[in-house]
């Protein structure tokens, strides 16, 4: 028989399950007031773009106002497109143009995508901001290096998701972009003053708060100038500057608990109870199925309240404000009119070109394929599928790691073009498009990446700022000299 605590620990719980179809459980403990679920790649990868049709359709005809989150962000990160990619181009393409009333369109064309899947929650937009290319874990995930340009953006995109009645989710506060290793794995450092982060990191915070986002998402990060504890267990950070100094009454979100940089020794009960003590609101439990994460959370929980550490009114704050949350977002309204080209025209109004385009030709395509980056998962990306619909393909090489140069066999009599994509510095890309652009140097380099790879003075580059799919149909018309009609996902 459930019991009140076992209810209110629920509800500020966000699983996930695993598979394409939710699990049984997941209805039980829905009834017991669980919050909701986070749909990951490893789900939506098995969907198609049914996602309305496999799970939120059944799973909202048992509980309406149930939270359903995922990560849209656009360009490389996309959750809802994860069959195809993203028909957005992400944050830094949108910084790059940085056309305010462009990025609250985009955002109001991802929530009309959102509404439809039955998706009520968006765990975007990223506001951490990347002072420079030596620091590249967020990269073309985040609106650029500027406070003020990524503050303006914040406030657009947030205005244009939740014109809807879909939730955004700020991210990471207070902020990851100057940090060098990926909180996947280890914990990050940012070694800032707290005059710096205030004036560099918190801006575009206090801009979404201004505009009002629902949700703001902690980053387990350390910033020793501000608390010894990472953020996502602090209590300065979470209740007395996000709460106290930004004035945020919405729902506090953790980053995934499943993180090395959260769990760590404590466990994920053990995390969590710290999470909830420093002010956190809703638990995003990790991308493994959540039926036995959630109960050693409620065991965890349980023993911090009979032993005082964490008292039961945080967890009923903390209950009240997901309360809230759901009844918000329980009944979206679609924008009245198509938004379904907005991606595109983003797109292309992003992508640059360095030097002289040639004329179009079909083109023989050499992909550089690194290994996935986590956050990212196994999103289908490249030139050569969008160059083939538009008629520009005359053949394709995928590369994988570590392949060298001189093994590859391209043909002489073609035009070629090289497509890479890097974040960080990778002396495998960089051989690899050097290698080729020494033995042809008529190609061109199609540029996906955040990191602007080094090649020879009067090479031709083509640079998308990002890898979704928008990204690569706007490259893609450039070399075919035409343009495809309608949005992407209306033909992909």
């Amino acid at each position: 028989m459930p019991d009140r605590l076992s209810t209110l620990v629920n509800s500020c719980l966000l699983p996930a399950y695993g598979g394409a179809v939710p699990a049984d459980w997941l209805k039980r403990a829905l009834d017991d007031g669980l919050a909701g679920i986070v749909l990951y790649g490893a789900n939506l990868g098995l969907l198609d773009g049914r996602v309305r049709e496999v799970v939120t359709g059944p799973m909202r005809a048992h509980r309406p106002d149930l939270v359903v989150a995922l990560d849209e962000e656009g360009g490389d990160i996309t959750r809802a497109e994860y069959h195809r990619g993203s028909n957005y181009p992400g944050a830094l393409a949108l910084g790059v143009v940085d056309d305010v009333e462009l990025t609250e369109r985009v955002g109001s064309a991802i929530a009309a995508d959102l509404i439809e899947a039955g998706v009520s929650v968006n765990l975007a937009p990223c506001l951490d901001i990347c002072p420079g290319p030596e620091l590249p874990v967020f990269g073309t995930r985040s609106f650029g290096p500027d406070p003020a340009r990524v503050a303006a953006h914040a406030r657009a995109f947030v205005t244009g998701v939740q014109r809807h009645g879909v939730a955004a989710t700020a991210k990471h506060f207070p902020g990851l972009g100057a940090t060098r290793v990926d909180s996947h794995f280890t914990l990050p450092t940012v070694r800032a003053s707290e005059a710096e982060l205030r004036a560099r990191d918190l801006a575009p915070f206090a801009a979404a708060v201004e505009a009002g986002v629902q949700a703001v998402m902690t980053g387990h990060v350390a910033v020793p100038s501000f608390d010894d504890a990472p953020a996502t267990f602090s209590r300065r950070f979470v209740t007395d500057v996000l709460r106290g100094e930004l004035g945020f009454d919405g729902v506090v979100v953790s980053d995934s608990l499943d993180m090395e940089s959260a769990r760590g020794p404590l466990g994920f009960g053990g995390a969590a109870v710290r999470a909830w003590a420093a002010g956190v609101d809703l638990m995003v439990i990790g991308p493994q199925d959540g039926e036995e994460l959630c109960a050693e959370i409620r065991e965890s929980a349980r023993r911090a309240v009979a032993e005082g550490v964490l008292p039961l009114a945080r967890l009923e704050e903390a209950a009240e404000r997901v309360a809230r949350l759901r009844a918000a977002t329980a009944a979206p309204v679609p924008p009245g009119s198509d938004l379904s080209g907005t991606g595109l025209a983003a797109a292309r109004r992003a992508v640059a070109v360095r030097g002289t385009l040639p004329l179009p030709e079909p083109r023989f395509v050499v992909e550089a394929r690194p290994e996935p980056n986590i956050s990212c998962g196994t999103v289908p990306w490249g030139l050569t599928g969008a160059l083939d619909r538009l008629g520009g393909l005359a053949g394709s090489l995928a590369v994988p790691p570590g392949t060298p140069a001189d093994a590859l066999t391209v043909p002489s009599g073609t035009p070629l073009a090289v497509v890479a994509r890097a974040d960080a510095p990778d002396p495998w890309q960089e051989a690899l498009v050097s290698g080729l652009l020494a033995r042809r140097p008529d190609a061109v380099l199609v540029d996906m990446g955040y990191r602007d790879l080094p090649v020879p003075a009067g090479t031709t580059v083509v640079k998308t700022y990002g890898a979704g799919l928008v990204n690569a149909v706007a490259a893609a018309e450039l070399l075919a000299g035409r343009r495809a009609e309608g949005a992407p996902r209306t033909w992909w």
